[in-house]
């Protein structure tokens, strides 16, 4: 249920290959890494089960829909295989419900090439009213994503439970909901999993499978 995360733009090399190694070691769902090391995380990945994920749009999701699509179209084809891409914020403040759907449409129709790619979509929940959350999961539902995820980290503001259940409720029990910001601890993982998170996205994913007890 982990996305073993290393998005700075700060993470060397050496950075993601080190994230590679333990999600392979603590069977990881993925990792979620920025593009330009897709290929370094495949060949470290290969003949293991653990995914890779690449970020679309990111952080601010304000690119336009044609350029989330290239970039979905380019990464792919680099070997990832998850897709966490933020949603057009802007628009969803400014009413705009068409034009969020149609930009989660542009990365979706990679789909068409690719039915296992899963796409996951940020809205940033620090950012929206309850309403603008519920509206933000129902145009992610409609315009044929996979999950719905709370946040980049990179923005302030912590997955809280309260947001979780509301983006369950809003999506219903068969969609996913990815938790993520400020996930620290085994502690903080459960608790979202008990609300209803299907992912939990982390950047000290090794640290919260070490905290479990040992058998």
């Amino acid at each position: 249920m982990i996305d073993s995360t290393q998005i700075k733009q700060t993470a060397t090399k050496d950075d993601i290959i080190k994230l590679c190694w333990e999600a392979q070691k603590y069977h990881f769902a993925t990792v979620v890494i920025n593009p330009c090391y897709i290929d370094l995380a495949r060949n470290t990945l290969n003949h293991t089960n653990t995914k890779i994920c690449t970020t679309i749009g990111f952080p601010m999701g304000t690119t336009l829909p044609q350029i989330k699509a290239e970039e979905a179209h380019q990464a792919i084809k680099l070997g990832a295989q998850e897709l966490d891409m933020v949603m057009n914020i802007s628009a969803l403040k400014s009413k705009d419900y068409q034009a969020v759907k149609n930009d989660i449409e542009a990365v979706t129709k990679i789909k068409h090439i690719n039915p296992n790619i899963i796409v996951k979509v940020i809205i940033e929940t620090n950012l929206l009213t309850n309403p603008e959350k519920r509206t933000a999961c129902k145009l992610i539902k409609q315009a044929g994503a996979d999950y719905a995820k709370t946040s980049t980290g990179l923005f302030g503001g912590s997955a809280t439970i309260e947001d979780i259940k509301l983006m369950k409720k809003a999506v219903g029990k068969q969609f996913g909901v990815k938790a993520a910001g400020g996930i620290r601890t085994l502690n903080d993982a459960l608790a979202m999993i008990k609300a209803g998170a299907n992912r939990i996205g982390t950047s000290t994913a090794a640290q919260i499978i070490e905290e479990m007890p040992k058998k």
